[in-house]
């Protein structure tokens, strides 16, 4: 039975997440945050102490690791860290800039690979990353390259850990932001770019509504 991927790639604070796990939860497909499980790699090596430049350190510790994927009853993803649910603590700017530079190292890329794509042999998805169209799952049947200005994006990451309640402050998000953007569009191994045959879907006057009714309309195009 054939299963269909779709892959939707962009920046830092795109709305990719948001709007991945709605339409995973519409059409019936698995939804799987790849940024989530590079947070994971993140935050275990923070753990250690180990800096995410250090590539030698990398490589030693990556070996103790072990992540796991799992869904409890309403769909949301949980990131299982050496049996441990660590869902909620990786979701730090900290983290978040870490597992950007943890994420261009090519052993780490490496040991997730195969993981990342054996979910999407077993099952109908949707995975939002920086290179899924491009480099984890080239052949996906749809591909869409969600972006936003990095003012929007900003607004968006600061309102949402402001809801968590969690400091944010707007000037330093968008710092933070093109800091990300520069760091994923210039790693040597899997940057951040459009694939070839991915639509680009700009949400900067879209909101949450209005990117689901353009996306799904992508999708119906392509999956008939």
């Amino acid at each position: 039975m054939k299963t269909y991927s779709i892959a939707i790639d962009g920046p830092a604070g795109a709305g990719k997440s948001t709007i991945a796990k709605a339409l995973a939860k519409e059409l019936g497909y698995h939804y799987v945050d790849t940024g989530a499980i590079y947070r994971t790699v993140a935050y275990f090596l923070d753990l250690w102490g180990v800096s995410p430049k250090d590539v030698d350190a990398v490589e030693r510790y990556i070996d103790e690791l072990t992540i796991q994927i799992a869904y409890d009853e309403t769909g949301k993803q949980h990131m299982i860290m050496n049996g441990m649910d660590v869902t909620d603590d990786i979701r730090t700017q900290d983290i978040s800039q870490k597992a950007s530079l943890v994420s261009a190292h090519k052993v780490v890329r490496d040991v997730l690979l195969d993981m990342q794509r054996g979910v999407a042999q077993e099952h109908n998805v949707i995975m939002d990353g920086r290179d899924i169209g491009t480099v984890v799952l080239p052949n996906a049947d749809v591909k869409i390259f969600l972006t936003a200005s990095a003012e929007v994006r900003a607004k968006r990451r600061t309102d949402e850990l402001l809801a968590k309640g969690q400091q944010a402050d707007f000037a330093q998000t968008l710092k933070d932001i093109q800091q990300r953007d520069y760091q994923d569009t210039h790693r040597p191994i899997a940057p951040l770019k459009q694939a070839a045959d991915a639509v680009l879907l700009d949400t900067s006057e879209l909101d949450i509504p209005g990117v689901l009714a353009a996306m799904k309309k992508i999708i119906q195009e392509k999956i008939s």
